[in-house]
């Protein structure tokens, strides 16, 4: 080491002072590895610029880009709080704190009533950044008030989907969401009213087990991951080697699973008019 770096480098420092550099300029783009501008990003409808990839999106910037402004929140009801009294390595009641505090959200939904580009719609909006997104009773709860309000308003019902799963600290009672949701979806279906889905990366576990499977139109964002178990586990469970692409979006549309692949710039529009086809029959009645 030189008098210049032991002697004169911190001599400088000192001088100039420290420089802070917020920590939220820049997004790494997980397809391309790109570093990119915040700001870009956001206005691109966090899209990567370079190579097109998704970028995962919170629930309440899904509600931003889909309803026309003016739309308005419903505050959903309460559920339990830590039935189990579950603890790991941190105790659940922690966990649901942290998260509250860091998405400024009750739970992994939100649900809000409006239009899209005119036409009425009730629209739910799962968010992968609350605990993985993962389905407990506050989220089944708000699955069937989205429901039941999409019912109220003669209103078409749309769900947003991004989750790892049931959320195993609930245990049983996570579970249950499932045939919950189930029965949401067919109560919408009953009274003669679309129910749409739109599968977002990820999408997998009891979410896929359920409700995120039975719309009437299925969606998915491009290069969304879609499925029940981790590739990983299918391979080790049917001892074959997978094909290319399994549980991408676009796999799962080229073998019927999905209805269309449709990218965020054009899913407002394509929105309005699926749900343009299917009340027309409606609205001549």
């Amino acid at each position: 080491m030189s008098w210049l770096t032991e002697y004169v480098r911190p001599r400088i420092r000192n001088l100039l002072g420290k420089r802070e550099v917020p920590d939220n300029l820049w997004v790494q783009c997980g397809n391309c590895q790109q570093m990119l501008f915040v700001k870009e990003v956001e206005a691109n409808l966090r899209v990567c610029t370079n190579c097109g990839h998704h970028l995962r999106a919170s629930a309440a910037e899904r509600l931003t880009w889909t309803l026309d402004p003016g739309f308005r929140r419903i505050e959903l009801p309460k559920a339990p709080v830590d039935p189990l009294r579950f603890r790991d390595t941190k105790r659940y009641a922690d966990r649901l704190r942290e998260a509250r505090e860091k998405t400024q959200q009750d739970d992994a939904i939100l649900v809000a009533h409006g239009t899209i580009l005119g036409q009425r719609a009730v629209v739910a909006a799962m968010g992968f950044e609350f605990m993985g997104g993962s389905m407990g009773a506050a989220v089944g709860e708000g699955i069937v008030a989205g429901a039941r309000l999409a019912i109220l308003q003669r209103a078409p019902f749309i769900i947003f989907t991004a989750s790892g799963g049931a959320r195993m600290q609930e245990g049983m009672v996570s579970l249950m969401q499932m045939p919950r949701s189930t029965i949401a979806a067919q109560m919408v279906r009953e009274a003669g009213l679309p129910f749409i889905v739109v599968l977002t990366d990820p999408t997998t576990g009891g979410v896929t087990a359920s409700f995120a499977m039975l719309g009437d139109v299925q969606i998915a964002e491009p290069g969304a991951t879609i499925g029940f178990a981790g590739a990983r586990v299918i391979e080790q469970t049917v001892r074959e080697k997978l094909p290319d692409g399994f549980q991408k979006a676009e796999y799962l549309h080229q073998h019927g699973i999905i209805d269309m692949v449709v990218k965020r710039s054009d899913m407002k529009a394509s929105l309005a008019r699926v749900i343009a086809l299917l009340t027309r029959d409606q609205a001549a009645a």
